[in-house]
């Protein structure tokens, strides 16, 4: 009987030493795309007196948010069909322009900034458009 809840316990603590590897994962490519120097710093002047906030101290903070699930990411099948509300011929993809278009003239605009951080992560370079499926595979976590 205490054998098995050794190896329960010890799974469990797998289990959660692969989530956290995952989360470490999806927040250093998250930083990533507002880390414009490339300096593993944000500028987040608003928020922090230096007017930066450094990789290593975002990581621990944005770990336990995600560990004690204060905030659910929207799941896979919502995201999608958000997209596929605006490709109602299922192509797959949106135009840059599209995306453009739906981020500045619907609902609550995006700023230019905002819009600039998106479009870096979302848009493919070479086809100059976002294949949304990789997008929503990239922004969610995977929780089992």
């Amino acid at each position: 009987m205490c054998a098995h809840w050794h190896t329960r316990g010890k799974n469990r603590s797998n289990r959660r030493e692969i989530a956290v590897a995952e989360y470490h994962k999806k927040i250093k490519e998250a930083f990533e795309v507002f880390d414009h120097e490339a300096n593993n710093t944000v500028d987040v002047e608003e928020e922090e007196p230096t007017g930066y906030i450094r990789f290593e101290k975002f990581l621990p903070v944005m770990t336990e948010v995600l560990l004690e699930r204060r905030y659910r990411p929207s799941p896979e099948d919502t995201l999608l069909r958000a997209f596929e509300v605006l490709d109602p011929s299922k192509r797959g993809f949106l135009t840059k322009e599209e995306l453009i278009k739906y981020m500045t003239e619907e609902g609550e605009p995006f700023s230019q900034e905002e819009m600039e951080e998106m479009l870096s992560a979302a848009i493919d370079p070479e086809s100059n458009s976002i294949h949304y499926k990789d997008y929503i595979a990239m922004m969610v976590v995977d929780d089992s």
